[in-house]
C-alpha cells in the first residue's frame, strides 16, 4: 500500500505539469490564430488575382473586339440610302435582314439604326415581339455621343428587351453630314456564366459603385456605397438601371497586405482583390471566400498543437521506457547470442543441402545428356530396323536391273559383232538408265541411314515427302498399295531437318501399310495444308481398322505396340513424336469417320533464307 501511494503521489506533479503545458499551448494558439489567418487570407487573395487577371483580360479583349465594328458597319452605303429615304419600303426589309444576319455573324444580341432624332428605323430584332423598330433612344448617352460625331459606349439595362448589355454606337455620315446612328449591343451573361464555374465570385462596378455584372444574380444593381443625389438623377434620366433595385449592400472592409482587403458582404467574408479598366471606367472585383483560408489556418494550428502534444507524449513515453532500457539491452544480448548460434547451425545445414543439390543437378545434367544420346541411338536404330525390313524387297528391286544389264550387255556384244551399231548404242543407253536407277535407290538408302545432326532450318516439305515415297516404293509395290498425293507447284518451307522429317514420314507410311496388311489394295492419302498462326500440317491417312479409344493415350509411349511379337519394338511413333517436338511441332492421331486412322504433323512455316535441299542441313 505504501508503495502504491508513493507512486500515485509521484505522478501528481507530472499530471499538473502536463495540464499547465496544455494551457500554455492553448493560450499560444489563441494568440497565434489571427496572424496565421491573415497569412492564409493573403495567400488566398494572391491566388485569386490570377483568376481576376483572366476575367479582366476576357472583358478587355471583348471590348476591343467589338469597339471598331459599329464604325465599320456605319460605312455601308445602304444605311445612308435608308436614312435619306426612311419610308422606302423596298429598301427597309433588306436593311433589316442585313442587320439581323450581321448580328448573328458577329455574335451580338442587337444591331439597330437610328435617325438623328433617336428613333429606330431598322433593327436586327425586327422579327421579334419586342422589336427596337420605332423605339426612341435619344435619352441614352451612347446615342448622344455618337450623334455628336464620337464613339458612343454605355452599359445599361435594355428598356425594350429587359436584358443587360454594353452598347457601342457610331455616326452614319454622308460626306460631312451626320444622318443617323448605328448602335450595337452585346450580352454580358456569357461572362457571368463562365464566372459561375469557380469557387470565388466576381463583380463589376461602374464609377458610382453600382454592381452591373456578377455571377451572383442577387447582387445585380446593388451598390457598394451610398449613391449621391445627382448620380441617382442621371441614372433615372438615362434609364440605365432599375431604380427600385439600387440598394446598398451591407459591407465591412479591413485592409490586408499587398492591396488586398478583407470584406464582409451581407455577413459573408471574402478576400477582395481589384483591378480597373480605365477606358470604360469599370472596376472588377474578385471575391475569394475567407472560410477555406480560415479553416486551413485552424487546421494548421490544430496540427501544430497536436504535434506538440505528441512530442510531449513521446517524451513521457521515452522517459518511462528508460527505466526498462537496461533490462531490454540484456535481453537483447542474450537473444543475440542465441540467434547467432542458431544462424551458425542453420548456415552449416544450408551448406550441406546446397552441396547435395549441386550433386543432384550434376547427376540430372549427365542423365539428360545420356537421354539425348540414347534418343539419337534409338532414332538410328529405328532407321536401321526399317532398312532391315526393306532389305529383301530392295535386293529383288536391284536384282532385276542387274539381270537386265547383263542381258543388254550380251546383246550389245552380238550387235557389235554383226556391225549393228545403232542397236548396240540403244542397248548401252538402256544399261546407263538401269545404272542411274540403281544409283538413285542406293543414294536414298545411304542418306536415310546417315546419322542426323541437330541443325534446324527451312526445309521444303515436298522434297521430304518425295524422298520418303521413293524409299518406300519397293514395299508399296510389293503390297500393291496406292498413294494419293498431289504435291504443290511452289515450294512449301517448314522449320525442321530434312532427314529426320523424312524418317517421320517413312514411319507413318510404314505404320499405314502395317494397318492395312489384310487389304488387297491398300490406299494411303497424304496431304499438306496451311493452318492459322503461320503453321503447316502434313496428314497421312490409311483405311485400316482405326485406333481404339482405350489405347489413344499410350500411342506415342516408348515400346508400346499392337503388333504381334517379333514384328516391332514400339519405338517408331515415340521416336517420331520426339523428333517433331524438337522442331517445335506436334504429332497427333485420330480415327477417321468410316474407318482408318489419320496421323497429323504440325510444323512452323519458315522463310527460305537459304537453299537446304541438300543433305548439308543434316
Amino acid at each position: 500500500m505504501g508503495t502504491t501511494r508513493a507512486y500515485s503521489n509521484g505522478r501528481r506533479p507530472a499530471i499538473l505539469q502536463g495540464l499547465a503545458g496544455l494551457a500554455v499551448c492553448l493560450a499560444v494558439g489563441v494568440a497565434t490564430l489571427p496572424m496565421l489567418e491573415r497569412v492564409f487570407l493573403n495567400r488566398a487573395g494572391t491566388q485569386g488575382e490570377a483568376t481576376l487577371r483572366i476575367a479582366v483580360e476576357g472583358l478587355d479583349a471583348t471590348l476591343e473586339r467589338f469597339q471598331p465594328l459599329p464604325k465599320l458597319i456605319a460605312e455601308r452605303p445602304i444605311l445612308t440610302s435608308l436614312l435619306k429615304d426612311p419610308t422606302n419600303q423596298g429598301l427597309l426589309p433588306f436593311v433589316n435582314e442585313q442587320l439581323r444576319l450581321t448580328a448573328m455573324s458577329l455574335g451580338v444580341s442587337d444591331l439597330y439604326l437610328m435617325d438623328v432624332g433617336g428613333t429606330t428605323i431598322a433593327a436586327s430584332s425586327y422579327r421579334k415581339e419586342r422589336s427596337f423598330v420605332g423605339r426612341n433612344f435619344n435619352f441614352r448617352p451612347y446615342f448622344v455621343q455618337a450623334v455628336e460625331g464620337g464613339l458612343g459606349r454605355y452599359f445599361a439595362m435594355g428598356t425594350t428587351s429587359g436584358e443587360r448589355g454594353y452598347f457601342f454606337a457610331a455616326p452614319v455620315i454622308d460626306n460631312t453630314r451626320i444622318l443617323g446612328v448605328i448602335a450595337m449591343k452585346f450580352d454580358v451573361r456569357p461572362f457571368e456564366e463562365a464566372w459561375s464555374g469557380g469557387a470565388s465570385d466576381i463583380i463589376v462596378t461602374d464609377l458610382s459603385d453600382v454592381i452591373f455584372m456578377s455571377n451572383r444574380t442577387e447582387w445585380h444593381f446593388k451598390t457598394l456605397s451610398p449613391l449621391r443625389g445627382e448620380v441617382f438623377n442621371i441614372i433615372a434620366e438615362t434609364q440605365q438601371y432599375p431604380l427600385a433595385q439600387l440598394l446598398q449592400l451591407d459591407i465591412q472592409r479591413s485592409p490586408l497586405a499587398n492591396g488586398l482587403e478583407l470584406v464582409s458582404i451581407e455577413g459573408e467574408d471574402f478576400v477582395l482583390s481589384a483591378q480597373t479598366l480605365p477606358e470604360v471606367g469599370w472596376r472588377i472585383l474578385h471575391l475569394t471566400p475567407a472560410g477555406p483560408a480560415r479553416a486551413q489556418a485552424l487546421i494548421i494550428l490544430l496540427l501544430a498543437g497536436l504535434s506538440l502534444l505528441l512530442l510531449v507524449l513521446a517524451g513521457a513515453i521515452i522517459a518511462q521506457r528508460r527505466n526498462r532500457a537496461r533490462e531490454r539491452m540484456e535481453e537483447q544480448e542474450r537473444a543475440k547470442d542465441i540467434l547467432e548460434h542458431r544462424v551458425a547451425q542453420r548456415t552449416s545445414d544450408l551448406h550441406l543441402v546446397n552441396a547435395h543439390l549441386k550433386r543432384e543437378v550434376d547427376d540430372r545434367t549427365a542423365a539428360e545428356l545420356r537421354l539425348r544420346n540414347t534418343q539419337k541411338e534409338l532414332v538410328q536404330a529405328g532407321k536401321l530396323a526399317a532398312l532391315g525390313q526393306m532389305s529383301a524387297a530392295l535386293s529383288h528391286e536391284i536384282n532385276q536391273p542387274l539381270t537386265a544389264v547383263k542381258s543388254y550387255a550380251d546383246n550389245a556384244t552380238t550387235f557389235l559383232d554383226r556391225n549393228r551399231i545403232e542397236d548396240a548404242r540403244e542397248n548401252v543407253t538402256r544399261i546407263s538408265k538401269m545404272a542411274d536407277r540403281m544409283a538413285a535407290l542406293s543414294g536414298h538408302l545411304r542418306n536415310f541411314a546417315r546419322r542426323p545432326q541437330d541443325t534446324v532450318g527451312p526445309v521444303d516439305i515436298r522434297l521430304v515427302l518425295a524422298d520418303a515415297i521413293d524409299l518406300m516404293g519397293t514395299r508399296l509395290r510389293a503390297a500393291n498399295a496406292k498413294i494419293r498425293y498431289e504435291p504443290s507447284k511452289d515450294a512449301v518451307w517448314v522449320l525442321g531437318g530434312r532427314l529426320r522429317l523424312q524418317q517421320v514420314v517413312v514411319n507413318l507410311i510404314s505404320n499405314a501399310l502395317d494397318a492395312m496388311e489384310r487389304l488387297e489394295t491398300p490406299e494411303i492419302d497424304i496431304s499438306v495444308e496451311e493452318l492459322p498462326k503461320n503453321r503447316m500440317r502434313v496428314s497421312v491417312s490409311d483405311r485400316g481398322p482405326g485406333i481404339p479409344q482405350e489405347i489413344m493415350n499410350q500411342l506415342f509411349d516408348p515400346f508400346f505396340t499392337t503388333k504381334d511379337p517379333g514384328h516391332g519394338l514400339g519405338l517408331g511413333l515415340s521416336i517420331s513424336f520426339n523428333i517433331v517436338e524438337d522442331f517445335g511441332g506436334s504429332l497427333s492421331a485420330k480415327s477417321r469417320d468410316g474407318g482408318g486412322a489419320t496421323f497429323t504433323v504440325d510444323l512452323d512455316r519458315a522463310r527460305p533464307k537459304q537453299d537446304r535441299e541438300g543433305l548439308a542441313a543434316e
